[in-house]
């Protein structure tokens, strides 16, 4: 038997069940929220559309944690968005609050889970998740690389008007403007992007993945959900399935990259034991100087974080 527990049932946390239950991969997948009769009845509604679209899944909601027993994965989407006149302290401190309470309550029922984390700021909320959950750091996982790279594959795909299916690519460092595609590790149908599309038209297309939260804020008012949602799923799914795929994560490094005890992007392979691989790049100087200073940037909020004295 297989469960996957889904931590927050707002846009994001919903179409993360939802896109879990069409995978049809878990016995069962639980929606938990604050909101309990919100997560109910969004987990009925999936569970209503099993018939419709052809899955065994079944789905169940609510705010108790008792339901959440035994999950081999807890996905993590609980927290606040930023909102206009809040400083970047107080969006620290109030989620920092929530994901330790949620890593609480769900270890209460969960011995040794592995934890994908989605909430925002993403690389300080991953090393708080892993920090409160005593966890080994292979099953504490933040999900950032495979919603960028998606972005960053969907906008080349437009550009060469191809498949984003047939565009492989790769990019690390923070969740964020610091973040650090790799044009070097992009290809289509292994082909070398850089052979495809000129230089200016690929700068400007890495310019937009990086902006492109902030794209989608201003287009709805609110952040993203369908792909970050599919994106967390796509994480489980791998680990599940034990398929040992290679994506851009939020993982801690110990030394790899001459970086340590940070978590930050980097390519990993996703396994039943979590991260079953951190991948060495050969990276250039120019490029490793990028990583180190999107990890600087995220080394401030986490020490942000650690002054606060939550954890």
């Amino acid at each position: 038997m297989s469960k996957v527990t889904v931590v927050g049932a707002g846009n994001v946390g919903a179409t993360c069940a939802n896109v879990l239950a069409h995978a049809d991969v878990f016995n069962e997948v639980v929606l938990i929220d604050i909101q309990g009769n919100m997560a109910k009845g969004k987990a009925l509604d999936t569970w209503q559309q099993a018939a419709v679209d052809g899955y065994s899944t079944r789905v169940a909601g609510g705010d108790d944690y008792a339901l959440t027993a035994n999950s081999d994965i807890v996905v993590i989407t609980a927290g606040i968005p930023r909102k206009p006149g809040m400083s970047r302290d107080d969006l620290i401190s109030t989620n920092a609050k929530i994901v330790v309470s949620v890593t609480q309550q769900i270890l209460k029922y969960t011995k040794n889970p592995i934890i994908i984390v989605v909430s925002n700021p993403l690389d300080v909320m991953t090393y708080a998740c892993w920090k409160a959950s005593g966890l080994s750091d292979k099953r504490v996982i933040g999900m950032a690389g495979v919603l960028d790279t998606g972005r960053y594959r969907a906008f080349l795909a437009e550009a060469l008007n191809c498949s984003p299916k047939d565009i492989q690519a790769m990019l690390m460092g923070g969740h964020g403007d610091t973040m650090v595609p790799l044009p070097r590790y992009t290809t289509v149908s292994g082909i070398p992007v850089t052979e495809l599309i000129k230089k200016d038209q690929l700068d400007a297309i890495i310019e937009r993945t990086k902006f492109g939260g902030g794209e989608l804020v201003n287009l709805m008012g609110t952040s993203a959900w369908y792909a970050p949602g599919a994106a967390a799923a796509q994480m489980a799914i791998s680990i599940i399935k034990n398929e040992n795929r290679i994506y851009p994560c939020c993982v801690r490094l110990n030394g790899q990259y001459k970086l340590k005890d940070i978590f930050v992007g980097a390519p990993v392979k996703l396994g039943k034991k979590g991260v079953q691989d951190i991948i060495k790049l050969k990276l250039k100087k120019d490029e490793m100087e990028l990583l180190h200073q999107s990890a600087a940037a995220v080394k401030d909020i986490a020490d942000a974080l650690d002054a606060m004295n939550i954890l």
